[in-house]
């Protein structure tokens, strides 16, 4: 009988303190996380190599993932070219042993950028054996409740689904806010799908990333499809990516916890979620009538 192949589950370091990426190893060690993702950010521990072997040898925690620093608030994160951008996130990644460079497709007005991206992507992946894992996002609307007015902001599209990317990350939040189905689109991705953000969220305009199980995406049913399919056999990862911002110190550490054992209950029926408690103000918040 072949031995189980573990799937690791870390902790993404905008799930912390932005700003405090040490203090992200040093709770994902804490809680018992597999490693950490790397959002770089304009922190420059963030960006450097040796910071973050620092880290990761002091706290026993490797580098999974890096997380380019593709979003609006990292526009000027490792230059202004967006292929210096993915350039750079390779070499960082390959510099402190990660596997995977998670990163967003094109805003609309980066027409040359978008034109070019899938094939770019692709070149990048093949010529360096470090996966490109690109993001599925969704539209942006306005606040205003039963608004049509969905605004089309990626290019060449929010969803990676069909697009010819060889590696692709699932965000469950992102799939909310696009009121797609995580689990059908796990589905779709098929075997390119390598890294899970584990997440949560509810349709709308607010991309939410909630604790897993507290909003309405299939949570369970995406980590049990993963577990069923290969997911661990070709170097999948699940990252735990959650907002945690106006939560207290104790009520983070729950949480965080919380999902930790969450995906560890659905991947491998090892983890305990009932012995876990998911702080209350966020859960209050967001739960669902027929909870």
């Amino acid at each position: 009988m072949s031995e189980t192949v573990h799937v690791p589950v870390g902790l993404s370091t905008s799930s912390w303190t932005l700003g405090d990426c040490e203090g992200a190893f040093a709770a994902a060690a804490e809680l018992g996380y597999d490693g950490v993702e790397i959002m770089v950010w304009s922190e420059k521990a963030t960006q450097s190599a040796e910071d973050l072997l620092a880290f990761s040898e002091e706290r026993g925690q490797p580098v999974l993932a890096i997380h380019a620093p593709t979003l609006l608030l990292t526009r000027s994160v490792f230059g202004t070219n967006p292929w210096d951008k993915v350039d750079r996130s390779i070499e960082l990644a390959q510099a402190v042993g990660a596997p995977s460079v998670v990163l967003h497709p094109p805003f609309f007005w980066q027409a040359r950028y978008a034109a070019e991206f899938v094939e770019g992507v692709q070149t990048r992946e093949l010529a360096t054996g470090t996966h490109l894992c690109v993001e599925n996002m969704f539209t942006w609307r306005p606040r205003q409740a039963h608004s049509s007015r969905d605004f089309q902001a990626y290019s060449p599209t929010w969803d990676p689904v069909g697009q010819g990317y060889l590696s692709t990350t699932l965000d469950l939040s992102h799939a909310a806010t696009s009121g797609s189905d995580g689990l059908a689109m796990a589905r779709a991705l098929g075997p390119t799908l390598r890294h899970l953000h584990l997440t949560d969220g509810v349709p709308g305009f607010r991309d939410a990333h909630l604790l897993p199980g507290q909003g309405d995406q299939d949570c369970a049913g995406v980590l049990g499809h993963l577990a069923a399919t290969g997911f661990a056999e070709r170097g999948g990862q699940v990252v735990v990516e959650v907002n945690v911002r106006g939560m207290s110190d104790d009520e983070r550490h729950e949480g965080l916890a919380s999902a930790l054992a969450y995906a560890r209950e659905h991947l491998e029926g090892e983890g305990d979620t009932d012995s876990v408690h998911v702080p209350e103000p966020t859960r209050r918040r967001y739960q669902r009538e027929d909870a």
